[in-house]
């Protein structure tokens, strides 16, 4: 990866989500829990949601990733909370499609993933971007089940 690639891949909008993740840490008594590594990188992210009427009322993550993980971990935090469970994989299968098929940016509230698409032309990090959106659909699929 050349010194403009990185540039433009670790942008100062990705590197200012990264440091500074909504809703950083864990629930003391959550409904639901879910923990998604990428075996390529070690990043994990643990998520976990309390839901009320079928949407996310309470959420908090623990995030150990690279700055792309951490900046799609910022742009969940920013819009979890009141979502469904169905919005929340309409917007993780969005994001995959976006960054493994050119498809486009999720629809609001999720936006605000268009910061990442130059992270399509980079394979290798496609698993830690998705993260955090697959650990809070698991953990909201945990949840509803033990309802």
């Amino acid at each position: 990866m050349s010194d403009s690639d990185l540039i433009k891949l670790y942008s100062a909008r990705i590197l200012a989500l990264a440091a500074d993740i909504p809703h950083y840490g864990r629930l003391t008594k959550p409904q639901g829990s879910a923990r998604r590594r990428s075996p390529l990188c070690g990043s994990t992210v643990t998520a976990d949601v309390v839901l009320r009427d079928g949407r996310v009322a309470e959420f908090a993550q623990d995030v150990k990733a690279c700055a792309l993980g951490q900046a799609s971990a910022a742009i969940l935090g920013q819009v979890a909370i009141g979502r469904t469970l169905p919005e929340l994989q309409a917007a993780r299968d969005a994001l995959k499609a976006m960054l493994k098929e050119d498809g486009p940016v999720p629809p609001a509230p999720f936006d605000g993933y268009e910061v990442l698409l130059p992270a399509r032309d980079y394979k290798n990090r496609h698993a830690s971007i998705l993260l955090a959106l697959e650990a809070i659909c698991e953990a909201a699929e945990a949840a509803q089940a033990a309802a």
